[in-house]
């Protein structure tokens, strides 16, 4: 049988794949991997298609047996590999025999480490995706011990030796494309918010990353009806703090958004800590964001 049994399943860690698209008119929230180029990075390594669904563990780590011979690679977070014990490689495509123990040690920076193994995670799938969403509680439930993972066979994908990838941001710096609600803030905060210095918050999820810091000042008070949210819309509710919304986000919400951060930059958010400086960049309406 090919799967890996989970031993230790680490703080929360969850199938993730590229997300579910085209269904936010169903309520339905995209979800998929947090750092999109760390798991297509993982996927490459091993051979699969940029799609397949792997693990995304969260600061902790994970520890997994081999049910049958397997290959696998770890990217995203730098963290501490082990096969019954010896260190293995950390990006790089490990060869796992039968019954032996893989163990993804916590993450040394950043907050989340993807393990893809050769031939993806088969678990079902929900409006076409394998990923877990935390929000809506569709797909598969985080891992708990004695969960046994199916893996799919190992394709004819061409691999690779390395992938190289940024490391976790020692600061968070994320661009903003204005509105559509900066009218509902002053002057001064519109104007502000480059000059302003936050924090990544503890409270920050999947869902969004939220935030410490200066509040942003309304010009006018109550809420608006509900609207349609994207990913990297940056919410703001009644205490001023921006909040970024994340793969797990509401497909609908009623506090202004001031902005929206460019997709590309959402991989950094994904892996920046507790405490990591965060600074906006507003874009002018002519600037032209780098295509990922």
């Amino acid at each position: 049988m090919s799967g890996l049994l989970v031993v230790r399943p680490g703080p929360l860690t969850t199938i993730q794949d590229l997300g579910r698209r085209g269904v936010a008119h169903l309520g339905v929230p995209r979800a998929g991997a947090l750092d999109e180029p760390a798991l297509r990075a993982a996927n490459r390594l091993v051979g699969n298609p940029p799609g397949a669904a792997a693990l995304e563990t969260t600061l902790g780590g994970v520890a997994l047996r081999a049910l049958a011979p397997v290959v696998l690679a770890v990217t995203g977070a730098p963290a501490p590999v082990r096969v019954d014990g010896r260190p293995a490689a950390w990006g790089g495509p490990v060869a796992v025999p039968q019954g032996a123990l893989v163990e993804v040690g916590p993450a040394t920076y950043g907050v989340r480490s993807y393990l893809a193994p050769a031939g993806g995670l088969t678990v079902p799938t929900v409006f076409g995706s394998r990923s877990a969403d935390l929000l809506s509680g569709l797909g598969p439930a985080p891992l708990a011990v004695g969960d046994v993972l199916p893996v799919g066979p190992a394709g004819p994908w061409p691999g690779a030796d390395l992938v190289p990838l940024p490391a976790p941001p020692a600061e968070l710096v994320l661009r903003l494309r204005p509105g559509p609600r900066a009218h509902w803030f002053t002057a001064g905060a519109v104007a502000g918010l480059a000059r302003a210095r936050y924090r990544v918050a503890p409270a920050s999820n999947r869902i969004a990353l939220r935030t410490e810091g200066p509040a942003l000042v309304r010009t006018r008070e109550g809420e608006l009806p509900s609207e349609g949210m994207v990913l990297g819309a940056v919410q703001v509710p009644p205490d001023g703090l921006p909040v970024v919304f994340l793969a797990d986000h509401p497909t609908t919400g009623g506090y202004p958004v001031i902005g929206v951060v460019p997709a590309p930059d959402l991989a950094a958010a994904a892996q920046a800590r507790p405490g990591t400086p965060l600074r906006f960049s507003p874009l002018r309406s002519l600037d032209r964001e780098a295509r990922p």
